[in-house]
């Protein structure tokens, strides 16, 4: 695979931060292409078949536990030099991070993002990315990696806009969802079968001291 970096410039990613700019969220079914989404399917099955995923924890630092009750996924962090299509994905959301400093001044330092893996029947209940002692998180970004999904399946991502509308988005493969951390209360409903995705966090610098 060629790097896939884009200019800050590209239409998808002004369609994105237009977007944000407007009403908070964006929704692009048709951001990644079907190779790159497939090797990543690939390699978030591999790891979870050589037990690299571990259940996902709420909470933050010390508090934080797992509870299955809350949330059921098992997830796995990236970092840079794993594998060739992680890295693929990694350039791509830092075109994204660029565009959005650019269009939307946000000041985005980082993108930091994990593997999530759903067994059937586990969900996410309602929650806001942003934690209450921790504002770094300011946009979040999720690409589904589920071939040939149907309705039928559930898995949906459930998200609450103004005026407590509900838009329900399909984890189709190659479909992006993107949306201001804070802002935009989101659940993962229960999925009939295996549901995959990679779930990431644009940030700025804290106010923590160093």
């Amino acid at each position: 695979m060629r790097a896939m970096h884009l200019p800050s410039d590209h239409p998808l990613l002004l369609r994105i931060v237009d977007d944000l700019a407007t009403c908070g969220w964006s929704q692009q079914n048709f951001f990644l292409p079907g190779p790159l989404t497939l090797a990543l399917a690939a390699e978030c099955r591999k790891r979870a078949a050589e037990g690299e995923l571990a259940p996902a924890a709420v909470g933050r630092g010390p508090s934080q536990e797992v509870r299955e009750g809350i949330r059921g996924d098992h997830i796995q962090w990236l970092e840079p030099g794993q594998a060739e299509s992680c890295d693929q994905y990694l350039n791509l959301m830092d075109s994204l991070r660029e565009a959005l400093n650019r269009g939307l001044f946000l000041g985005l330092e980082d993108f930091e993002c994990h593997f999530a893996l759903y067994p059937p029947g586990a969900f996410y209940r309602k929650h806001l990315d942003r934690f209450r002692d921790d504002d770094r998180r300011m946009v979040s970004a999720v690409i589904y990696l589920n071939p040939e999904w149907l309705p039928e399946d559930g898995g949906q991502l459930r998200m609450t806009l103004k005026g407590d509308v509900e838009h329900d988005v399909q984890p189709i493969g190659g479909c992006l969802v993107v949306f201001l951390s804070g802002d935009i209360p989101h659940e993962v409903l229960p999925a009939q079968r295996e549901r995959l995705s990679l779930t990431g966090w644009f940030r700025r610098r804290g106010n923590e001291p160093f």
